[in-house]
């Protein structure tokens, strides 16, 4: 086991699949995860935060394991409306980084494979989140992951 790293992101854990969702400072991480959590419970899905802003993450048993810093837990910023106290997870195991993108998109496409480094050798497949006007962002990532309404 690997000691923790202090991630800056998001992580949310929808059924059984946590996500990480990364990006710089006002990117819409917290924003869109939060989201992902309402809308999933909309759909009758179990969701819950992990933490917001900084994540705890380290190795256990070969997977990568969140939680939140002490001082956060239960806690996410809802930027402009300020901290508001917020339904939590104690732990998720990640299994996919999320990175919220807005148009105009430099690329297309994405490059095939993509992945995020969460701790040295230890990476999470990427998925690039497009928030577009008239979708929802869980229903983007329900559409880009159908498997995540399954969990």
């Amino acid at each position: 086991m690997t000691g923790p790293a202090n991630v800056h992101g998001t992580a949310i854990v929808i059924g059984s699949t946590g996500l990480l969702f990364v990006g710089p400072s006002g990117a819409g991480k917290s924003s869109v995860a939060l989201h992902c959590i309402y809308e999933a419970k909309a759909c009758g899905l179990a969701a819950a935060l992990v933490s917001d802003d900084q994540v705890l993450v380290s190795e256990e048993d070969g997977q990568l394991v969140a939680q939140a810093p002490e001082s956060i837990a239960g806690l996410a910023e809802v930027r402009g409306a300020g901290i508001v106290k917020v339904e939590t997870t104690g732990k998720g195991v990640l299994h996919r980084a999320i990175r919220p993108v807005t148009p105009p998109f430099a690329e297309r496409l994405p490059p095939e494979g993509e992945t995020f480094e969460v701790l040295p050798g230890h990476v999470l497949p990427l998925t690039r989140l497009p928030l577009l006007a008239g979708c929802t962002a869980f229903s983007i990532l329900a559409t880009i992951h159908p498997e995540i309404l399954r969990d």
